[in-house]
């Protein structure tokens, strides 16, 4: 009989606590331990597990995002984020993103919205404006436990969203299952949008992932299949990149709400958006989108540094 593999132990020590502002603070790690600190924070229950990159300049390979990233093998999140030292005048910080493939990626809004509270903890003060690879993105704390972002310019360009040749992407000619006549937009990431007459999560997993891989989005794409309850009401899923299905998608609310009214749906500026995990407030002001919502704290704890085997 061949011998089982060897069980790797998980890389995380975790500290938890719920609902304690006082440990929003990344703990500090025993010296010459090795260990980084973290912070696990969600919003709707799209998860990220948070680095401080001021303190700790060690980068993040792919191998090691993806480890951490694993709910297996890791500490479990959709993101690995970074913070780091602003290199833009008027920012207070910068976000770096990371899918669980382990690809940098531009844009996430939930993960921004988490970013944002810990740096407004921080500077005691409610708004803070977060640099990203999408831009400039200004945050405010309205509430306790709430933080809105402005995010956009949106754009339907082409190029912009990363397709291999030029289309009409306000109605693309590609299709799966129920999924057709879509909309893709860039908000710093891509998406494709497709309004259905009734929402149904298992058509999304069964069809979106032919969308996500289509030729015509050699860097994949979003999906987010969208039904318009009434004109300011949207219910969404979001089949998300690299391939997963997420329980909310700050981005994916702001194009749905976007998409209805460039496709004449919706005469609305201010949309409540239901996801899996909960409602989005979104607030459209010409092609930027005020997304406003919960953010939630987890738990903190330490990761051990690159093994041997992920450098």
């Amino acid at each position: 009989m061949a011998p089982l593999p060897a069980i790797r132990p998980r890389a995380w020590l975790a500290v938890l606590s719920h609902g304690n502002l006082a440990m929003h603070h990344f703990p500090a790690a025993p010296a010459d331990s090795g260990l980084r600190p973290f912070v696990k924070m969600h919003g709707l229950r799209n998860h990220f597990v948070i680095f401080d990159r001021r303190s700790d300049r060690r980068p993040f390979s792919a191998a090691e995002t993806i480890r951490i990233c694993d709910v297996e093998t890791g500490v479990g999140a959709e993101q690995l984020v970074t913070l780091e030292h602003p290199t833009q005048a008027g920012a207070d910080v910068q976000m770096r993103l990371f899918n669980v493939d382990g690809r940098e990626v531009g844009a996430c809004g939930n993960a921004t919205r988490c970013a944002a509270l810990l740096a407004m903890d921080d500077l005691d003060r409610d708004e803070v404006v977060i640099e990203t690879a999408a831009g400039l993105l200004p945050c405010r704390r309205t509430g306790a436990y709430e933080v809105s972002v402005r995010l956009g310019p949106i754009s339907l360009d082409w190029r912009e969203i990363g397709a291999s040749r030029e289309v009409d992407t306000g109605h693309l000619p590609i299709e799966s299952g129920s999924l057709r006549d879509g909309t893709a937009l860039w908000i710093g990431n891509p998406h494709v949008v497709f309004f259905v007459e009734t929402l149904d999560v298992a058509e999304l997993v069964q069809y979106a992932p032919a969308i996500q891989s289509d030729p015509l989005f050699p860097e994949g794409v979003n999906v987010g299949a969208a039904e318009l309850v009434n004109e300011s009401t949207i219910r969404l899923a979001v089949w998300e990149r690299p391939g997963i299905l997420t329980q909310a998608c700050g981005t994916g609310a702001c194009v749905a709400a976007f998409a209805a009214r460039r496709r004449g749906l919706s005469t609305a500026d201010h949309f409540t958006v239901h996801l899996p995990g909960g409602a989005l407030t979104i607030t459209l002001e010409d092609d930027m989108a005020v997304m406003a919502g919960p953010v939630a704290f987890c738990c903190t704890g330490f990761v051990e540094g690159e093994r041997a085997d992920e450098a």
